[in-house]
């Protein structure tokens, strides 16, 4: 490498490296096609899988490539492609939980914003088109900077493990309000 050329240094993502693939060598199992669907069947493995809230129905966890400090996902239980795919009170189960997992973002990071979406489709960024899933990215003014547009390269301020233990954290706050979920 070039001496004149800047270097971000992550060392939190070594283990991230290391760990890729044991979890299926480990498992002894095939994946289901759904990382959602495959922290579903595992609940032994939650904390390892970054799953914050392990509803009746679906799951909160955070994003392992996430968008910004904090970004969480909610899936249903079942995996289906597409939102209309799911039964009316799937579909409401689904969103009982984003609404949890709106109330978790403002108890653990209080952000002045949140964008919550869904990419339904290779074609709108979906990376799990097989497993319809919410997308909440928690927003604040001037998150993103001139390292973003210059640099070209995104600046988590939180390894996962730190983040996720500030979400169980505010979690063991406010379950009892979210316990219909």
């Amino acid at each position: 490498m070039d001496p004149k050329t800047p270097a971000l240094q992550a060392p939190w993502r070594l283990a991230y490296l290391e760990a890729l693939g044991t979890s299926e060598k480990a498992a002894g199992k095939p994946s289901t096609g759904s990382f959602f669907r495959d922290n579903w069947l595992a609940p032994e493995h939650d904390i390892a899988n970054h799953v914050i809230v392990r509803g009746s129905q679906g799951l909160i966890l955070l994003n392992k490539y996430p968008y910004s400090n904090g970004h969480l996902l909610v899936a249903h239980a079942e995996a289906r492609p597409a939102l209309l795919e799911y039964s009316l009170d799937q579909r409401a189960a689904l969103w009982q939980l984003v609404d949890c997992a709106t109330a978790l973002v403002q108890a653990t990071l209080d952000p002045q914003g949140i964008n919550i979406g869904i990419n339904q489709g290779r074609a709108a960024g979906a990376g799990v088109p097989s497993h319809l899933h919410v997308h909440l990215v928690p927003r604040w003014g001037g998150d993103s900077n001139f390292i973003d547009v210059v640099g070209q390269v995104r600046v988590i301020p939180a390894a996962l493990e730190d983040m996720g233990a500030r979400y169980h954290a505010a979690w063991l706050r406010i379950k009892e309000r979210w316990s219909h979920v």
